[in-house]
């Protein structure tokens, strides 16, 4: 499962008979995640190192491995909106 090597991988399903798939070091023991609003940074949490990890999927990059308190849980519901 790619999610304990501390590894994400993109894959682009525009041309299926070609697929690009990029691999992002990220943190190891990856367990939830979810989209932010503009669908455009998935959120992950690393629960054994107390992280949540930002990818961002146009630029296809790690942008942000974000230490908290408590292990992260930032799935479904858990989208807040800047102003």
């Amino acid at each position: 499962n790619a999610k304990e090597t501390g590894r994400i991988l993109l894959v682009d399903y525009s041309d299926v008979q070609n697929l690009a798939i990029t691999t992002i070091d990220a943190a190891r023991f990856l367990h939830d995640g979810g989209w932010d609003s503009t669908l455009r940074y998935f959120l992950t949490a690393a629960n054994k190192s107390d992280t949540i990890v930002v990818v961002d999927s146009k630029e296809r990059k790690l942008i942000a491995k974000i230490p908290v308190d408590e292990i992260p849980h930032p799935g479904r519901g858990a989208n807040f909106v800047h102003k």
